[in-house]
């Protein structure tokens, strides 16, 4: 007689509550599957790695978040660019804007949207290894399941146990969530290009829902690169800022700090009967490193694709379905150009330059973006004029 299978306990075991994890187990719930959230903290919406800022064209496009709180979103409608210098330049698209989060409490909504479309979560249960079998895996310590979505971060054990790719190129970042601080021009999300303090990415700050949001990133390899302290990063960025925006007075409430993949799709990302979504399969933009709109878009169509193969409807999605997933083509070479070319003096001079705009309207607003025409490039003040 052949060897016994081991009882499966659902259909597809999801590792990892974060927005794409969630996203897949709303999808697979939706269409009445047995589906199991795997989460190794306690409160999904505890230590965050994200800004939580979540663009207009998420919002077209994915129905999921219709019914999100609006006190738990604050709407802003431009960017205002600064150049190394301090100049800057204001950027805004016909109706196009951003929506700063209050994120932990997003991500609790998330999770309890998740759980009433019949998805079961199961916290403070980590994920420590997995076994193949005929139908499926079998989890250490958690079950079995006849298919597995690998949700669980850039640092992916669902990936590694699985033999899929890894992310190799990172940038480290850190942001301090002031409360008590304002920003005097809150309808626009501030960015700092500065090659000293954000080699390879930049720095940025934000009026959030009930907080001042400032982050600084920088290129990293494998790990956070050599000196680099995010306490140090931040009040270099502060100093740097004071001319314009002063905060060095306020004290954070929150830190978040981590590694964002910044160098595409993992190869792998997927074999028969799992797939990674989200930041585990870098799915997140190399220039911008925003990742939560393709975390949900990607998200939801894994989820909608693992249930229509395992209803029996299509072809496992390890194959034909992952190749849908972004490709970043555009924005690799602007990541490779911007990694290899970025200097000080250059974006002060380019800054207001038809190359620049173009660079930023494909950057930040998706080619909808343009200067305000009745906006010009401003210096701004320095200290002893204030």
């Amino acid at each position: 007689m052949g060897q016994r299978e081991t009882q499966i306990d659902a259909d597809c075991i999801v590792v990892g509550a974060s927005f794409g994890g969630l996203a897949s187990a709303h999808a697979l719930a939706t269409a009445g599957l047995r589906v199991t959230v795997v989460e190794k903290k306690t409160d999904p919406g505890a230590k965050l790695h994200t800004t939580g800022i979540i663009v207009k064209d998420a919002v077209d496009q994915i129905a999921l978040l219709d019914s999100l709180p609006a006190a738990l979103v604050r709407r802003i409608p431009g960017v205002r660019l600064y150049a190394p210098s301090l100049k800057f330049v204001d950027l805004a698209a016909p109706g196009y804007y951003f929506l700063a989060t209050d994120t932990p409490n997003v991500m609790r909504w998330l999770a309890e949207t998740t759980q009433r479309a019949g998805a079961t979560l199961k916290l403070g249960t980590a994920f420590t290894g997995m076994q193949r079998q005929r139908s499926g895996f079998t989890l250490d310590g958690v079950g079995s399941a006849r298919f597995v979505i690998g949700a669980d971060g850039p640092r992916s054990k669902v990936a590694r146990s699985a033999g899929l790719g890894g992310n190799e190129r990172f940038l480290a970042g850190v942001e301090y969530e002031l409360t008590g601080a304002t920003l005097a021009d809150a309808d626009k999300l501030h960015c700092f290009i500065d090659r000293r303090i954000a080699p390879g990415y930049i720095a940025w700050v934000l009026a959030g829902v009930g907080v001042v949001q400032a982050g600084v990133a920088r290129r990293a390899g494998n790990a956070e690169p050599a000196g680099w302290r995010p306490d140090d990063a931040m009040a270099a960025f502060l100093d740097k800022i004071a001319p314009v925006i002063d905060l060095r007075s306020a004290r954070p409430s929150s830190v978040r700090a981590g590694l964002i993949p910044c160098g595409g799709v993992v190869r792998p990302v997927a074999a028969p009967r799992v797939l990674l979504v989200g930041d585990a399969a870098g799915m997140v933009s190399p220039v911008t490193a925003g990742g939560i709109h393709t975390a949900l878009k990607h998200g939801l169509a894994a989820g909608n694709a693992v249930a229509d193969f395992l209803r029996g409807k299509a072809d496992d999605p390890s194959e034909r379905f992952v190749r849908s997933y972004p490709k970043f083509r555009a924005k690799r070479l602007l990541r490779w150009a911007f990694d290899r070319f970025q200097t000080d003096f250059a974006f002060n001079w380019l800054l207001a330059t038809r190359p620049m705009r173009a660079a930023a309207g494909l950057v930040y607003f998706h080619h909808k973006g343009v200067f305000d025409p009745n906006e010009e490039t401003v210096p701004l003040a320095s200290p002893q004029n204030d």
